[in-house]
């Protein structure tokens, strides 16, 4: 399990370093009715974290089937090839808009979200599902879950650590401005000012370290077996 949660913890701040979804909390949370509405809003996202996991673990141990001895190790390089496809991604993406910059704003999807705290939910689902560096992310980190953690209780600590982490900046602001608003107000707004600088960059080398770990994990195992 230890093993486990070295691969799983890295992965999962690797997912939590999301500007969107920080953004659009402490806006909900600064909004009318708020405190409810980010209650909301990390309730979605925590909800849809852990359905996302638990699929993805649930569909990596079905997958290991005794008659493929090696399909584990094979997929090692593939789940890696796609983490660097990710980060790819992610940098592409990110020229583009900062080359082509939203004359709204940018803050249509964060302003539709905190109109109503009744929509706060289906906002904060809606935010988890298309956060497409976070469920890469989750997916190589429930592979591993799945592969290293055959025990009922080994895989439900790991896959509460990996949501936990994945979902901070849904759920850390609501618990951080109900015990100092004020303070902590500020505070978000520093770190959501050093992620939007920085964050890219970061998610960009993340996700291509954890590529290059499985790539090269899979074919050290695939070679020695």
């Amino acid at each position: 399990m230890l093993a486990a949660l070295a691969v799983v913890i890295p992965l999962g701040l690797g997912g939590a370093v999301s500007p969107v979804m920080l953004t659009e909390q402490t806006v909900l949370l600064a909004g009318p009715d708020g405190r409810r509405a980010g209650v909301r809003y990390a309730a979605g996202v925590v909800l849809t974290s852990l359905v996302i996991v638990l699929a993805m673990v649930l569909f990596g141990r079905a997958i290991e089937l005794p008659s493929e001895p090696h399909l584990d190790a094979s997929l090692d390089p593939v789940v890696g090839l796609l983490l660097i496809f990710a980060a790819v991604l992610v940098l592409v993406l990110g020229r583009r808009r900062d080359e082509s910059p939203d004359p709204k704003g940018g803050d249509d999807r964060t302003a539709s979200g905190s109109g109503k705290a009744r929509a706060a939910f289906p906002f904060g689902v809606f935010s988890m599902a298309t956060n497409v560096t976070t469920v890469a992310l989750i997916a190589a980190a429930a592979k591993e879950i799945s592969r290293t953690a055959p025990q009922i209780a080994a895989t439900a600590v790991l896959v509460l650590v990996l949501v936990a982490l994945v979902t901070a900046p849904a759920w850390v602001p609501v618990a951080l401005t109900t015990v100092a608003p004020d303070a902590s107000r500020r505070g978000l707004d520093a770190v959501r000012e050093q992620i939007a600088r920085r964050g890219r960059a970061v998610t960009v080398g993340l996700l291509g370290a954890a590529g290059l770990f499985f790539i090269a994990r899979g074919l050290v195992r695939l070679l020695g077996g």
